[in-house]
């Protein structure tokens, strides 16, 4: 399997989706724990990085630990109308970029779906994908995607 680094502001799932993805059991009492300090490798597979990566612009880092991914997945909470994408980000990494909209089992407005979707795609994300790292939602598309 590919390996696939994952990048997004705090809070915006990607520990939790790391780990359920990497077949680990998540549920809504375990997520109680703190805030990722340092890229941490899950399963082989998924390369977690820490929010404050791209909420303050480290940039650098990002493309350097980019390195040893084949995929670059871009992560937006689908409650949270904030990105911390700026249009044409994608186009810093030599790799493919995805889209992940996070936290489908919270979305009450799928208006806010469409507006992430956007912000994703001006961001250059070439695939957008919708789970809920819970109910595993989406998950089968994104694994497809990978073994691709």
């Amino acid at each position: 399997m590919k390996i696939v680094m994952v990048i997004g502001r705090t809070g915006s799932g990607k520990t939790t989706l790391c780990k359920a993805m990497s077949g680990q059991n998540v549920s809504t009492e375990e997520m109680n724990y703190s805030s990722t300090q340092t890229t941490d490798i899950i399963n082989g597979t998924f390369i977690d990085t820490p929010g404050q990566y791209i909420e303050n612009k480290w940039y650098g880092s990002l493309t350097i630990i980019s390195a040893d991914c084949d995929i670059m997945a871009i992560c937006q909470d689908c409650t949270s109308m904030e990105s911390v994408f700026p249009p044409s980000f994608a186009s810093i990494f030599a790799k493919p970029v995805i889209g992940i909209i996070t936290k489908m089992d919270l979305c009450e407005d799928m208006n806010n779906v469409k507006m992430v979707e956007e912000m994703l795609s001006m961001a250059g994300a070439e695939a957008i994908f919708k789970v809920s790292s819970l109910s595993k939602l989406g998950f089968e598309e994104i694994e497809k995607y990978i073994k691709n």
